[in-house]
């Protein structure tokens, strides 16, 4: 693997973790996909530095994933006009 990949997979883990932040917020902040972040963290970094990898919590993102996809619907009914 080479070594960019492994120190943006180490970066990723360091901001979750010293942020909280979530796989979407790290992708924004990173400038890279969502795809990217989540395939750092569960399979790069598992490889690499299994102990960092340990400390990343994405059971957080998974647990108010359908929270956002709640507000995201109400968001968009609320823009859409009734005849």
């Amino acid at each position: 693997m080479k070594d960019y990949i492994e120190e943006r997979a180490i970066e990723a883990a360091n901001y979750i973790i010293d942020t909280r932040a979530t796989v979407r917020q790290t992708a924004d902040k990173m400038g890279i996909s969502k795809t990217t972040v989540h395939k750092e963290i569960t399979e790069r970094l598992v490889r690499i530095r299994p102990m960092l990898a340990a400390r990343v919590v994405l059971d957080a993102n998974k647990a108010e994933r359908h929270i956002r996809g709640g507000l995201a619907t109400r968001e968009k009914y609320l823009h859409v006009t009734k005849f």
